[in-house]
């Protein structure tokens, strides 16, 4: 299982911070956004289908028909939710790197609640192995957290510019809330208020919480360490201190009016501070609000519109080969063997092997191979037992969505969980799946490592001719 708790781990540059479950550190480690070696190997996808917004940053002139700017609220085109489904489904067939869909504007996704979340919840449904992710102000977080959770997303990214109304207001302008306009002091310690609430809400329900903050030389510049110390308080887990961008030719209030740019030793320094509170991310590039590709290159004009497909067709066959290509990017080619296989295992926090298969919204999908127990990712599934007891609603209904989920999971070697039914049972293994329960409440790892041994023992014959999996006795 991935960690996150080495100060030169993974889940960014440096820094102290609460450790993470198993679960949150797989995520982090699939996520190019939140660890620097993740970027390495996973793409990312911004949709912009979020054009207006409820705050005015003097660092900020959002243009929705740009293609030759690089920059945070910039898009080539703005697109409709069922566009940008269609849009994702084609780019993941054609980027099986591809592991993050993240809504970043080009305005603010909470400032269009309709778009955002029918946006979201369709790529659920289309992609169920993708993971989702959000980057907003705050200013309308507090009240969304939940329906966040229940479509699955589980990173969220916050820009925290300020704790002072004075310093913030020197950034903010104005805002929009509950239909009325706020200037100055007053909308900006509303706006910390917003932003307080709704990180602490989303850390309380295990989302993992990243803090963007603009580094604008002498405004914020000594302030941005007490915003780290407070995130850290919050309950967020990394601070990513990003440099002005502030040319006159963007046409931004700063660039206009001369605010300089910080220094590439300003922003190392105030990292280094910042650092004593939270881990500090280097990585950034600050994209596009509709950058696809890996972290540092930006494919979003080989997408246009135009060459997406009228009919997709299904997208079963497109999961499983992305799932076979991103298991051997994590276990450098040794899924590619013959003993090699992909196991889903049932888990509320990664841990142990602790949830019912029929209660279940997302598999843990994992690479076993002689290059040890590799999370590749998760595919999410509405539980099919939906009845008060033992599934005792529609019967038809509830075969419909067991067959679902079989389908779902037909790449799998076998499925762990806690318990399971008789019929589920006999489902999994006419599609050649094994139901594993013997592992109930054990830890996830050594479970799934002994049971790959024994699989290869049973498969060659001879008790000694199984290939040694890594970090397992």
């Amino acid at each position: 299982m991935a960690t996150c708790q080495s100060p030169s781990g993974g889940c960014g540059s440096s820094g102290p911070g609460a450790s993470l479950t198993p679960l949150q550190a797989d995520k982090v480690a699939q996520h190019p956004c939140y660890s620097r070696l993740a970027h390495h190997r996973y793409a990312r996808m911004h949709l912009a289908v979020a054009p207006a917004c409820n705050l005015q940053c003097h660092y900020c002139n959002r243009k929705y028909d740009c293609s030759n700017e690089s920059r945070p609220g910039v898009v080539s085109e703005v697109l409709s939710p069922a566009q940008a489904i269609a849009k994702a489904r084609h780019v993941a067939a054609a980027l099986p790197q591809l592991a993050v869909i993240g809504i970043a504007g080009p305005g603010d996704p909470l400032a269009n609640i309709a778009r955002t979340f029918n946006t979201l919840e369709g790529l659920r449904l289309a992609l169920p192995d993708m993971k989702l992710c959000l980057s907003t102000n705050g200013l309308g977080l507090p009240e969304v957290v939940d329906r966040l959770v229940d479509i699955g997303v589980d990173h969220v990214t916050v820009t925290v510019n300020a704790l002072d109304a004075d310093i913030a207001a020197r950034i903010y302008p104005w805002l929009w809330f509950d239909g009325e306009r706020l200037e100055g002091r007053e909308a900006a310690a509303l706006l910390l208020e917003r932003q307080q609430e709704g990180i602490r809400r989303l850390t309380a329900r295990g989302v993992l919480v990243k803090i963007n903050s603009v580094l604008i030389p002498g405004i914020n510049d000594r302030h941005l360490p007490a915003v780290s110390e407070k995130a850290r308080q919050w309950g967020a887990f990394l601070h990513n201190v990003m440099p002005l961008i502030s040319r006159p030719e963007h046409g931004t209030v700063f660039g206009l009016r001369g605010q300089a740019e910080p220094t590439a030793a300003q922003v190392d320094e105030v990292r280094r501070f910042c650092g004593g509170s939270m881990r500090q991310m280097s990585h950034c590039q600050q994209c596009r609000a509709d950058a696809i590709g890996m972290l540092g290159e930006d494919r979003s004009q080989n997408f246009p519109l135009s060459a997406i497909p009228r009919d997709a067709g299904s997208y079963l066959p497109v999961l499983r080969r992305r799932a076979q290509i991103q298991a051997g990017i994590a276990s450098q080619g040794e899924s590619a063997s013959d003993a090699a296989c992909l196991v889903a295992v049932a888990t509320t926090q990664g841990a142990a092997i602790d949830e019912h298969f029929g209660h279940a919204r997302r598999f843990q999908i994992y690479s076993l191979s002689a290059a040890g127990v590799i999370p590749i990712g998760e595919r999410f599934t509405p539980p099919f037992c939906r009845g008060a007891t033992d599934c005792d609603e529609d019967e038809r209904a509830t075969e419909q969505r067991l067959g679902e989920v079989v389908d779902l999971l037909a790449d799998m070697a076998a499925v762990f969980c806690a318990r399971i039914g008789l019929g589920p049972w006999q489902r999994l293994e006419q599609a050649g799946i094994e139901p594993c329960v013997g592992g109930a409440w054990q830890p996830v790892a050594a479970t799934l490592g002994q049971w790959w041994q024994r699989r290869n023992k049973a498969a060659s014959g001879a008790a000694g001719a199984d290939p040694a999996i890594k970090g397992v006795a």
